[in-house]
């Protein structure tokens, strides 16, 4: 019975050195678990005093946002996007989980949000970077966190913002021949996840900034509160790029149209012009007697009488009609 305990114990050890990375600094830990597995968790669940169901909600890729509170720790559910692999590519979201008590605070995610993993490596190797980003308590650890990935979101903006204005000088450029329904289209979905992350962000920092204060023994409240302003201005911001490339797709759509019917006028007056010879041909390819014909041809003017009084006849009704549409402003493409 000893041997076997002292085996189960060895492999929870294994498991943990595997799948836990820990940092201590100034008598509290930080935990970062990727890609976790159910025995990942159930090792978790041993050392702490963490509900079965945060840790079921950990577990899981994509949940909605929330702050669950309890007397010595809080639970907490984010969602942050991962980097992408090309510039107009839709971000994909990460959940991020965040057990934070008194003396430590966990991280557990299933994808590798950057900020996050290179915040952790800087601090596992650093030892001024470990001071500065960890400080005294894990509840300014957490502000260290959360500001980090807000930040990552803001450097994500101004790609957008940079996307957007090259967008603009392309489309109301009139010497831009390339369409750009794609890329406007991505990049509306691209502002739409973004959104659809930073929306709930403001109301669960909110919420952890008014219960973060029990796990710090300085006064971290105006940190946090930084935190929700850089987010209110993210959300601000996305708000005005969506205005705009909801312009950018009206006029897009208004010019590509106003092209179209360009064309289609251009094609619908060549086809009117036709008309008349195409009407006079059809009445000398018939089998009946008509002047200028083989069987009666026209000489006044030389062997080719009969052709020149064709062509004639064919272009006086098209003189009159173009006289008529340039009069009727019908063929002002300008």
């Amino acid at each position: 019975m000893i041997i076997r305990i002292i085996l189960v114990n060895y492999g929870l050890m294994i498991l943990t050195k595997r799948h836990f990375e820990t940092i201590n600094n100034s008598g509290f830990t930080w935990t970062d678990i990727q890609k976790p597995t159910r025995d990942n968790i159930s090792t978790l669940g041993n050392q702490y005093p963490f509900h079965e169901l945060n840790l079921d909600d950990s577990l899981s890729k994509i949940h909605i946002p929330k702050v669950d509170k309890y007397k010595d720790h809080l639970f907490i559910l984010l969602n942050f996007p991962v980097n992408m692999q090309h510039e107009y590519d839709i971000p994909k979201v990460s959940q991020l989980s965040i057990f934070v008590g008194i003396n430590y605070l966990i991280t557990i995610h299933q994808s590798e949000i950057e900020p996050l993993v290179q915040m952790f490596q800087l601090c596992k190797s650093n030892e001024k970077e470990r001071e500065t980003s960890m400080g005294d308590s894990p509840g300014f650890l957490l502000h260290s966190i959360l500001e980090a990935l807000v930040s990552d979101l803001f450097h994500r903006l101004s790609k957008i913002e940079g996307n957007l204005q090259d967008l603009e000088d392309e489309i109301f450029d009139e010497r831009t021949k390339s369409a750009k329904a794609k890329e406007i289209n991505l990049l509306r979905r691209e502002i739409a996840s973004l959104r659809r992350i930073a929306m709930p962000l403001r109301s669960r920092i909110y919420e952890i900034t008014n219960e973060i204060q029990k796990f710090s023994k300085e006064d971290i409240i105006s940190y946090y509160n930084d935190v929700e302003d850089h987010v209110d201005k993210i959300i601000e911001t996305l708000a005005e790029a969506k205005e705009t490339i909801e312009i950018y797709k009206d006029v897009y759509y208004m010019l590509g149209t106003e092209k179209a019917n360009k064309i289609l006028s251009i094609l619908t007056i060549i086809f009117t012009l036709s008309i008349p010879i195409t009407v006079i041909s059809s009445f000398y390819g018939m089998n009946i007697n008509m002047p200028g014909r083989i069987e009666a041809p026209s000489t006044f003017l030389g062997p080719y009488t009969s052709m020149i009084e064709v062509i004639m006849i064919s272009l006086i009704p098209t003189l009159v009609m173009y006289w008529y549409f340039r009069r009727a402003g019908w063929m002002d493409f300008g």
